[in-house]
């Protein structure tokens, strides 16, 4: 069976991910960390979408999390391959360099960068074994461009977009491809506080963009359609300069 995992798939880019995931004809894991009603409404979409998938809780910020929960499940269903991973999760908690705390550097980074390195790392070995698979990054336009009062985020995110072009070099000749989607304003609950009105006048199309669109691109990048294509940021921002 042919999985898709999503990390930070209970709610918002996660969830259409997830349902265009189940679209494609993947079983879906989706991952989440506390929030468990979302997380079965994601379930229930992926499900209505004519999908199959099951929940699978751990904290992408701690690392024995990850190995005891998913190294446990890929140990418990041999069979099951997972054949994409998007490695969506992530936490904004802006503030100003001067003001930046500790705990808000060190929460931000484990959840968007470290992460990555930790569950690409388990998941990648079986996907070089099967000489297949797509690895699809969940970056942002604060990581290409930098954004005042997100210095942990954009730190996280670029961080990521580099490791995305190093480890397309890595795995290519085995069959995977390694790619990044850079959302702007997205409409999602991490957006919510924003002056929307006000903020799509610095857009080009003139709105936010909705979870779907996002969705849509990591499908393709997901598909075997787009295998000559790897270590590349695709941004998804309406035309905003980066």
């Amino acid at each position: 069976m042919k999985c898709a995992l999503v990390t930070g798939g209970s709610r918002g880019i996660g969830r259409a991910i997830c349902a265009k995931m189940a679209a494609m004809g993947y079983y879906v894991l989706i991952n989440y960390k506390t929030n468990t009603a979302e997380a079965e409404k994601t379930l229930q979409l992926v499900q209505d979408n004519g999908g199959e998938g099951e929940l699978l809780q751990f904290d992408v910020a701690d690392k024995e999390q990850i190995k005891d929960v998913l190294d446990g499940w890929m140990n418990a269903n041999e069979a099951k391959d997972i054949e994409v991973l998007v490695n969506n999760a992530g936490i904004r908690d802006d503030s100003l360099m001067v003001w930046l705390k500790d705990e808000q550097w060190d929460s931000v980074i484990k959840t968007s960068l470290d992460s990555f390195f930790y569950v690409t790392r388990l998941v990648l070995e079986d996907m070089m074994l099967n000489r297949y698979g797509r690895i699809i990054n969940v970056v942002s336009l604060s990581g290409i461009k930098g954004m005042p009062g997100q210095t942990n985020y954009s730190a996280a995110k670029a961080g990521v977009i580099g490791a995305t072009k190093a480890l397309a070099q890595e795995v290519g000749r085995s069959g995977i491809t390694v790619n990044a989607v850079a959302p702007g304003f997205i409409k999602t609950d991490m957006t919510e506080i924003l002056d929307e009105k006000e903020l799509k006048r610095s857009i080009p199309v003139n709105r936010f963009g909705l979870p779907e669109e996002v969705a849509h691109a990591v499908g393709f990048l997901a598909s075997k359609e787009a295998g000559y294509i790897t270590g590349e940021v695709l941004s998804i921002n309406g035309g905003l300069y980066t």
